[in-house]
């Protein structure tokens, strides 16, 4: 049995989040700070093999078009870094406003801790993934 990761790569933050074992469920899991980049990869491996991960979706975002522009290009170049597993791309066009919808719904106030928006859109991410 298994997991499965998602990561919204930001230029600041990384947000993160897991499936259940089903490959049901997407839940929050943390924030990590993107510098050092060495320091977040590191981070994000020990977090990947303490919770038996196997596949990790890192979001892709995509321009409104479809095209990769320099931000897609970023999370590309960064999930190439992450070694030993399983790397998918998943398109997340409009996932930050998703997640915040969701922490207003739960009256979540995120403005001083943009990590809770980075988090939710790893679920949002996942979620997708998972409903494919």
């Amino acid at each position: 049995m298994y997991r499965v990761m998602a990561l919204d790569v930001g230029t600041k933050r990384i947000g993160v989040a897991l499936s259940d074992f089903l490959l049901v469920i997407a839940t929050p899991h943390s924030c990590i700070e993107r510098q050092p980049e060495d320091t977040a990869i590191e981070k994000i491996l020990t977090i990947a093999k303490e919770n038996h991960v196997e596949k990790i979706v890192v979001g892709l975002p995509k321009n409104m078009d479809g095209t990769i522009g320099e931000q897609a290009q970023d999370c590309i170049n960064f999930s190439q870094k992450i070694v030993g597993f399983d790397i998918i791309l998943e398109d997340e066009r409009l996932t930050s406003e998703e997640a915040e919808e969701r922490l207003r719904a739960r009256k979540v106030d995120f403005r001083k801790n943009k990590g809770l928006v980075d988090m939710e859109s790893a679920c949002v991410i996942l979620e997708q993934y998972l409903g494919k």
